[in-house]
């Protein structure tokens, strides 16, 4: 994977320590300060010859592919932006010539985006030192604060027409450090404008959103309760006892901590409980106390006995169906941190502060959960897990056959559209354990792939009567030659063990021989997280040499009987 930046200081010190963060970004490569537009006019012709590849590493020359995976734009609104600079001056800011030079940036970044996998694009901020206009900086025409918040809501708004373009808040880097953001000296001598750590507070949120990009962002928080989600031990003082809430500033700070947790279940991330206690006070605290914030409709898992919190996580994850990729595990007690984080490598583990007053921030700059997009199965996700527990319950009481006789499942298929193709390169880019060919894939790559005549890709959305698990399943096939390949076959764990992967690659053969192709076929990628795809695929009927499967299209491939089809691909 290749980086490169381009800014309006010298920014190989950013390069380094950004190189050195995250394996994620590979080389990094600064093109020359100072010459932001000759910079973006190459790298939307498609010229890095400026790169000097003996210091940063060979880069990507073949034509059918993107130059550069990350591009990284840092510009200084007083070095780019000669309208604003005028303002720094004390003139009035002409608000026309100020938008007309925040697109002359974005017609080139928008020229640069098809050439480039990932744009990330640093928004602008007053001078480091500058006091502004004081009581006028929120004055339009005059106001410098006024002047900049307009220039960086164009420079959004013009930018989310791509996919692949993010701008970051850089304002964040700066009230994250506690010490010193800059060095005059070193900006004089070196023309390097911020300290490292501004840099490293960057490259974090960088390679936190490269991982997101590539569905590696954290899906789950397993939380301890004593003296974590409230003060005191329950088993000593019971519910009335513990610290939550109330006329208390440690209380207070515990329900703040509840609170910023259970704002992520609105992304998407999954909570669970592993807490060494009597199950039936610990249920009975969360449901009874008057000041819990998180409640029993908000816990996807919980294991809460006096075994191994590494064996329950373990556990936890299993039920859900994720990997342990996906976990993060928070415990105020130092000893159980640490043999989590032995036991489960994986797992991440942050270090956790002592005072509860502190738990509210610790939390909010774990930079784990950066994802590109939240779509409606995300803001869902907690209540399809509370389904699949009903479904369990279920399940342990019949055989299979009856169980998923009695579900009244049905599956919708759709063409990929614009309304489903951010979720589906979702569902594509962060699915490991069903995941056929292991793909990753930019939203406007696929959307460009999936026009090609010849290409196909399908959605799947699945329902019961215990509730709608959302958009699980994809599938996507291109004509080659005579036969037809799937270059997709993606499924959402959590609705593994309901036949919808039969249904999926029934409708593809059905396709196929409806195409007059030969045969289909599937060239099975194994990783190490994927042998649940492998075991599907060996039991599927397909005909299997090595890695290679296919079915003959003259054969009909028979569909779940239990799953109502509702076919949406022509709507």
């Amino acid at each position: 994977m290749n980086t490169a930046v381009i800014s309006d200081f010298n920014a190989d010190l950013f390069g380094r320590i950004l190189e050195n963060t995250s394996h994620a970004v590979g080389k990094v490569a600064s093109f020359p300060f100072g010459q932001v537009f000759q910079s973006l006019l190459s790298v939307a012709r498609g010229d890095l010859t400026v790169l000097n590849s003996d210091t940063t590493g060979k880069f990507q020359t073949d034509a059918s592919q993107p130059h550069l995976e990350n591009l990284i734009i840092w510009t200084r609104a007083e070095s780019i932006l000669p309208a604003f600079q005028r303002g720094l001056e004390f003139q009035n800011i002409d608000a026309e010539k100020l938008q007309e030079d925040v697109d002359t940036v974005v017609d080139l970044i928008l020229e640069c985006s098809p050439k480039v996998k990932n744009v990330f694009v640093m928004s602008w901020m007053m001078p480091l030192g500058h006091s502004g206009q004081g009581m006028l900086d929120y004055r339009p025409q005059s106001g410098l604060q006024f002047a900049l918040n307009e220039a960086n809501n164009r420079l959004s708004a013009r930018l989310s027409s791509k996919t692949n373009v993010y701008v970051l808040n850089v304002l964040n880097y700066f009230l994250a450090c506690s010490g010193r953001t800059s060095n005059p000296k070193l900006f004089y001598s070196a023309k390097v404008p911020f300290s490292t750590d501004v840099f490293k507070w960057a490259a974090n949120d960088i390679s936190s959103a490269i991982a997101g990009l590539n569905g590696k962002a954290r899906r789950v928080v397993v939380l301890d309760l004593d003296n974590t989600l409230w003060g005191g031990i329950l088993g000593d003082v019971g519910i009335e006892g513990i610290r939550l809430g109330g006329h208390d500033h440690t209380g207070e700070a515990f329900v703040d901590f509840q609170r910023v947790v259970k704002a992520l279940t609105n992304k998407g991330i999954a909570l669970a409980i592993a807490s060494k206690n009597y199950e039936s006070n610990a249920l009975a605290a969360i449901k009874n106390h008057p000041e819990m914030i998180l409640r029993l409709e908000d816990i996807s898992a919980w294991r809460i006995n006096w075994d191994d919190k590494a064996k329950n996580i373990v556990e936890i994850a299993q039920e859900l169906n994720l990997g342990l990729s996906s976990f993060v595990f928070i415990d105020d007690n130092p000893a159980e941190r640490a043999r989590v984080a032995e036991a489960l490598p994986e797992v991440l583990v942050p270090d956790w502060p002592e005072d509860p007053a502190l738990y509210k921030e610790a939390f909010l700059k774990l930079a784990c959960f950066n994802v590109p997009s939240i779509s409606e199965e995300d803001r869902t996700r907690v209540t399809m897990f509370a389904a699949e527990r009903t479904r369990k319950q279920l399940r342990e009481s019949l055989s299979h056959e009856e169980w998923l006789a009695t579900i009244n499942m049905s599956a919708t298929v759709n063409r990929l559209t614009t309304s489903n193709q951010s979720r589906v390169t979702q569902l594509i880019n962060k699915s490991n354990q069903f995941n056929a060919l292991a793909r990753k894939i930019a939203e406007q790559d696929l959307v460009a792939w999936a026009a090609h005549p010849g290409h196909y890709c399908w959605s799947f959305r699945v329902a019961d009567k215990y509730g709608d698990s959302g958009l699980t399943g994809v599938i996507s096939a291109e004509r080659v030659g005579s036969d037809m390949q799937i270059s997709d076959f993606v499924m959402s764990c959590r609705v593994m063990g309901r036949q919808l992967e039969n249904l999926m690659l029934g409708l593809v053969i059905q396709m196929a021989a409806e195409n007059g192709a030969s045969k289909l076929y599937i060239d099975f990628v194994p990783t190490d997280r994927n042998a649940p795809m492998r075991d599907f695929l060996d039991r599927s009927g397909l005909k299997k040499e090595g890695d290679h499967y296919e079915w003959n299209c003259v054969h009909h491939y028979p569909l779940p009987s239990h799953i109502r089809l509702i076919d949406a691909r022509n709507e």
